[in-house]
């Protein structure tokens, strides 16, 4: 062969080789799982979904790095004003055999950008392209059995996104305290929210609640207050983040569809405080052993209604996310979870 022809193909070569480096440095890091902040060997992958009016969209998905005999996972998602970061629970998981993964779903901990209003939607369908994402990696990774589990708002998305993909094919379900109802009073259930709701299709980004100073539920998991965890308060905001119309809106449209009732197919496990309390400014040991964000008794009537094979449980002393209570209630809402998980085994 010539040798300036030769040199033109090494060349050529050459350039695709770097020209192919770049691609993968600038576009595909977000595909591959990077070192989290939690370590301990969990890892996180970004997904680049479809933007909307505030511009790119991604939602974060975090796994605890391990290799299991068995194929099954477990996928969770959090509340709203949340973002996973409760190892135990993952350590636990892992510990009873279940690969386990936790989405931040979009505008989101990880996934929120500097130019996103927080928590933000005016749709809960709008992430169910985020679960999508989720459970079609689960999958590719070798998970065959694949079990849901949600917190709050998460507990509301995730019956409702299961409704809608009878396709998903997951193996249960687990809410924990799931926001099934408005924890108002009837005036404002009954007239003032869905005054509000209907009003957020024409004024979507009307702030119908400010932010405001710490909430004792916050201290009551706080560290530095009267909890026992840390976590990222930029992310799980201790302090009160506006509510805007059309986020109010979403929630009042799944609620409705929520008492109509939804016939899941798959096993649900529905887990709850056995006791609520009103939140004051003033604080009260009993926030410490009681649910101060939802009426449990909401929680146990409509948790009945979301398909034919519901069992539920109340725990003693739990608080609204029961994974972050106080022990004993905290041992035991992990012994309701996994026992009732190996029940659902074939």
């Amino acid at each position: 062969m010539d040798v300036k022809r030769f040199k033109f193909f090494s060349m050529k070569r050459r350039a695709l080789i770097l020209f192919t480096l770049f691609w993968c440095v600038c576009f595909g890091l977000s595909a591959q799982y990077r070192p989290d902040v939690l370590g301990d060997r969990y890892v996180f992958r970004t997904f680049r979904m479809e933007p909307d009016a505030e511009g790119p969209v991604v939602c974060t998905l975090v796994k605890k790095d391990t290799v299991l005999p068995r194929k099954r996972a477990i996928l969770y998602i959090h509340g709203y004003n949340d973002y996973f970061f409760q190892k135990e629970l993952g350590d636990s998981a892992v510990a009873h055999g279940y690969h386990f993964y936790a989405l931040d779903l979009r505008k989101y901990g990880r996934s929120l950008r500097p130019y996103q209003d927080a928590f933000y939607c005016r749709g809960l369908e709008e992430y169910f392209a985020d679960i999508d994402t989720a459970l079609s990696v689960i999958r590719a990774e070798g998970n065959e059995t694949v079990y849901l589990m949600a917190h709050s708002t998460g507990g509301l998305i995730t019956p409702l996104y299961l409704h809608c993909r009878k396709e998903a094919k997951v193996s249960g379900l687990v809410l924990n305290s799931p926001f099934l109802d408005m924890n108002t009073s009837w005036l404002m259930e009954k007239i003032g929210i869905p005054v509000v709701s209907f009003l957020g299709r024409f004024f979507p980004r009307w702030k119908v609640q400010g932010g405001g100073g710490m909430s004792n539920y916050a201290r009551s998991l706080l560290k530095e207050e009267r909890g026992e965890w840390n976590f990222n308060t930029e992310w799980k905001k201790s302090f009160g983040h506006p509510k805007r119309a059309a986020w109010l809106r979403a929630i009042h449209r799944g609620h409705c569809q929520i008492r109509k009732g939804l016939s899941l197919a798959c096993p649900v496990l529905v887990l709850s405080s056995d006791r609520s309390a009103k939140e004051t400014e003033e604080w009260k040991d009993t926030y410490l052993r009681s649910d101060v964000v939802l009426d449990v008794e909401d929680i146990q009537k409509y948790g009945a209604e979301l398909g034919t094979h519901v069992t539920r449980q109340v725990i003693p002393g739990g608080l609204h996310d029961l994974i972050l209570s106080p022990r004993p209630a905290r041992d035991q809402a992990y012994r309701a979870i996994f026992r009732w998980l190996e029940d659902q085994e074939p």
